[in-house]
């Protein structure tokens, strides 16, 4: 049988589980109606594959599995799906939860289904998901779906497979009757598991009050060439804890924060080796498990194969419920199960016993007191924690000290408040303070998320606005640049001495000269106004300001010269080609044709000889538009007929260079409206090139259209 160790604490209830051994397993009568709860294990609830109306055959997968951690969900019988809504689940929190509603037909039509012929001839992953599809999670924890632990061993070295069938928790019974009566489907499970895991040990941990499945199972294993050791530990609760089983079998314990296959050691329950025994061989999905139903308010206790999603109810009513007897009705075991208010709560695949509790069976929890600081609950817990420390902290809302002292290692089995001499409800204490943990763990994260995404956004913000301005920078360097340049190449050096040769010796700007010409003429004018004023009124400095006047008088002289030497150099050009102003001509065509437009509406108000007065003032602005316009279109067409001698077509280069302006005008919008930074960077790219665009077509149009 091999070495037994012992974990810390424990206790001893009263058992009471002979009550639902005394008959074999019985199947339970189908009912009338199934509720097949989405999320019946850890992680992400199943996703609906079917609505309402359908039909759908016993074995049909109605909700697949979501993400990594998730499990997928078969129709227990044949039937009609009535609804997909919220309905009463077996949970803590007696909250509603999306499940979807069969209504049973009886006819009890199987999908078709097929066995894998050699399942050791198909690689670990195409075998595991098979696993997966069927639907198999944990049956005798939290749910966890099995096809994970499965795939443990592709990132740990699995030394020890230990399959737990000890059932420590007082009324369950369920996993005994199955060693009972299907020790061949557990071993068969087993050996699915030892393929896919290749542990050198097999471990199976049966607590000494079950003789019956002990010898059912040693009988099993006679000739199996596995190397499986049946390791009988005696009873104590809670030994079928995970943790406590591993150093029960193997003297090991599982660091805190770290799982079992950390350590090489995988567990699995007796129930979940039958099931996937079933699905393999068979090619059966988990749709039934076995059910415990007890306690003091059934006529028979006993255990039943149960189709998933069978209300409570109606085993209640297969077992017969005394109503008058009926006070609490239990779901799981006295120990670690919740009370439950609604019998219409359907059965899941973690759902092992039903307790129909009598008032003297399970009287009202007496008051709570003030804790004594006994020590008691120190002394049994398995998980070697302070539970009065923590029973504090959780009281005080200190979350964070509590955590500190390992309170999410606490597996709430309950001995703690079993033995507390205060009736205090510690677990239900613990329970609050892991929820709240949880729930600030969550709304951490969440304003972690917002803070990095802030934070990414202002940075980008940051960088764009750094960047716009980097680009305004250079645009204005870029045009003070250009304006000194104008600058330099419209100044003419005009000597003091007003010598015309040096005007003329190098490009003038003749509009600058005449502007210079102007301000000497009005300097001289103010001189000479003042020279005359000071004369008449006999001022002093008379002889200072003739000085001014004779200077500014030479100066006016040299730059009139200047002025007129430059306007008759460039008098022969502007014969040969005379400048066109297209811009102006343009705009005294428009204010000709307002000029009109307001003489039209004025005529219609007026008579007699002030009528015919505007008439003829109106002929008159007609005649001058017509002129105008005629000039316009042909210093627009010589504008035309140059370019086109040059090869340019100016009327295409003209609604180019616009169509680029306008594309280059969106860009920048859709830039400005996106935060994405891939999609900004790809935008900036189109729109450096748009510009590069229009600029080139702007200068081209600038060369080829006149001043």
């Amino acid at each position: 049988m091999g070495k037994v160790f012992a974990f810390h604490g424990g206790i001893h209830p009263p058992e009471n589980k002979k009550q639902s051994t005394r008959t074999p397993i019985r199947d339970m009568p189908l009912p009338k109606v199934l509720y097949i709860p989405l999320q019946q294990h850890i992680g992400i609830a199943a996703s609906p594959v079917v609505n309402i109306g359908d039909r759908v055959l016993k074995g049909q997968m109605i909700a697949e599995p979501v993400g990594r951690i998730s499990a997928a969900l078969h129709a227990p019988t044949s039937g009609i799906i009535r609804s997909i809504g919220p309905h009463p689940v077996p949970h803590a929190s007696g909250l509603d939860s999306d499940c979807i509603c069969i209504e049973t037909d009886g006819k009890e039509e199987w999908v078709e289904h097929h066995g894998l012929e050699d399942y050791t001839r198909l690689e670990p992953g195409t075998l595991i998901e098979h696993i997966r599809q069927c639907g198999v999670a944990g049956m005798g924890g939290a749910g966890f779906p099995t096809d994970v632990k499965l795939h443990l061993g592709d990132n740990h070295i699995v030394n020890t497979l230990v399959i737990n069938a000890a059932e420590c928790e007082p009324y369950i019974t369920a996993d005994d009757m199955m060693m009972r009566e299907r020790a061949d489907e557990i071993l068969g499970g087993i050996k699915v598991i030892s393929h896919l895991l290749k542990p050198s040990h097999i471990m199976i941990g049966i607590e000494d009050n079950k003789p019956q499945a002990i010898h059912a199972l040693e009988a099993a294993l006679k000739g199996c060439e596995l190397n499986i050791d049946i390791r009988v530990v005696p009873t104590k609760y809670p030994s079928g804890g995970e943790r406590q089983l591993i150093k029960l079998l193997t003297g090991i314990e599982v660091p805190s924060g770290r799982i079992p296959a950390d350590i090489g050691i995988v567990c699995q329950n007796i129930g979940t080796t039958a099931a996937i025994y079933r699905a393999v061989h068979f090619g059966e999905p988990l749709i039934s498990r076995v059910v415990t139903v007890t306690g003091d308010a059934v006529a028979q206790p006993q255990n039943l194969n149960v189709l998933i999603g069978t209300p409570f109810a109606d085993l209640l009513d297969a077992s017969g419920v005394y109503e008058n007897k009926l006070y609490r009705l239990v779901m799981g075991g006295p120990m670690m199960g919740v009370t439950v208010e609604h019998d219409q709560i359907p059965v899941i695949k973690t759902t092992n016993c039903i307790i129909a509790a009598s008032t003297d069976e399970m009287p009202p929890a007496p008051p709570e007191q003030p804790c004594i600081r006994c020590g008691m609950c120190e002394q049994v817990c398995p998980a070697e924690l302070l539970p009065q420390q923590l029973y504090w902290f959780a009281k005080g809302r200190e979350f964070d000290k509590a955590k500190n002292h390992n309170l999410f290692d606490c597996i709430e089995c309950g001995a703690c408040a079993y033995v507390c001499p205060s009736s205090i409800p510690l677990v239900q204490y613990y329970r609050f303070a892991k929820s709240e943990i949880r729930t600030e763990e969550t709304e951490q994260r969440k304003a972690d998320h917002a803070r990095e995404r802030f934070e990414a956004r202002q940075a980008r913000l940051e960088r764009e606005q750094a960047e716009k301005e980097a680009r305004r920078k250079a645009r204005a360097e870029e045009a003070a640049r250009a304006q000194q340049a104008r600058k330099t190449a419209s100044e003419t050096p005009v000597a003091e001495t007003g010598s015309a040769a040096a005007v003329t010796a190098a490009p003038v700007d003749v509009k600058a000269l005449k502007t210079a010409a102007a301000v000497a003429r009005t300097k001289l004018k103010k001189a000479r106004t003042a020279l005359k004023n000071a004369e008449d009124k006999g001022l002093d400095g008379i002889d200072t300001l003739r000085i001014t006047v004779t200077t500014l008088e030479q100066k006016a002289d040299a730059a009139d010269q200047a002025y007129k030497d430059a306007e008759a150099s460039t008098v022969p050009e502007q014969a040969a080609a005379p400048a066109v102003d297209l811009k102006t001509l343009k705009q005294q065509v428009s204010i000709m044709r307002t000029k009109i437009k307001k003489a039209e509406t004025a005529l219609a108000e007026l008579d007699g000889e002030a009528r015919a007065q505007a008439e003829q003032d109106l002929s008159t602005l007609r005649q001058r538009h017509e002129e105008a316009d005629k000039a316009f279109k042909a210093a627009e067409q010589a504008q035309i007929d140059a370019a086109a001698a040059q090869g340019v077509d100016l009327k295409k280069l003209k609604i180019d260079a616009a169509m680029a302006r306008a594309a280059v005008t969106k860009l920048e919008r859709s830039l400005a409206k996106t935060e994405e930074d891939e999609a900004r960077a790809a935008l900036e790219a189109e729109l450096a090139i748009a510009r590069a665009k229009a600029d080139t077509l702007n200068n081209t149009l600038k060369q080829h259209e006149p001043a």
